[in-house]
């Protein structure tokens, strides 16, 4: 099993990395979620990352009825993620828990080895400026709000409530 990244971690993410298109989804850094996986390509990417370094590049369809996307029905925008567990079904589909690590700009998208392969610039998070008051008052009022909609039966993920607890600034 892979390590959790932590916010304040640094990670080194190569400039050409193997991609796994997602359908009605996006992926943020530190975000933790499984996905299903199913496409020949996707599998293929998802075994050159296992082989390698762990960590492929998610990028979003830009229409989720494509069944087999190509470079141009995926945005050029995405999330470098770490798979931090692998599954395979018995219906021949693959199960994968990802975390996000870093946001990306695609450089250059290709047909490689039966896998999409994307050369790309990882971006850089702007530091934030001093929280003002009305900031740190909305910070505790979402988090006030998340806990109520849980003690009110709403299903939030554990994960999803710890990531927030811990936040310390938006964004």
């Amino acid at each position: 099993m892979v390590e959790f990244v932590k916010e304040d971690q640094q990670v080194e993410v190569p400039d050409q990395l193997p991609v796994l298109p997602v359908r009605d989804i996006v992926v943020f850094p530190y975000m933790i979620i499984p996905l299903f996986v199913g496409r020949e390509v996707s599998i293929n990417a998802i075994e050159r990352a296992i082989n390698s370094n762990r960590m492929i590049l998610l990028l979003t369809q830009k229409d989720m009825s494509v069944e087999n996307p190509g470079p141009d029905d995926l945005y050029r925008t995405g999330t470098v993620a770490m798979i931090m567990r692998m599954l395979k079904l018995p219906d021949g589909r693959i199960k994968i828990l990802v975390q996000g690590v870093a946001k990306a700009k695609v450089l250059d998208l290709k047909f490689k080895e039966n896998i999409i392969e994307a050369t790309i610039e990882k971006l850089q998070d702007r530091p934030m400026q001093e929280m003002s008051i009305e900031v740190e008052a909305l910070v505790r009022m979402v988090k006030e709000h998340l806990d109520r909609a849980v003690s009110l039966g709403k299903t939030i993920l554990p994960d999803v409530m710890v990531v927030i607890e811990n936040l310390e600034e938006p964004g």
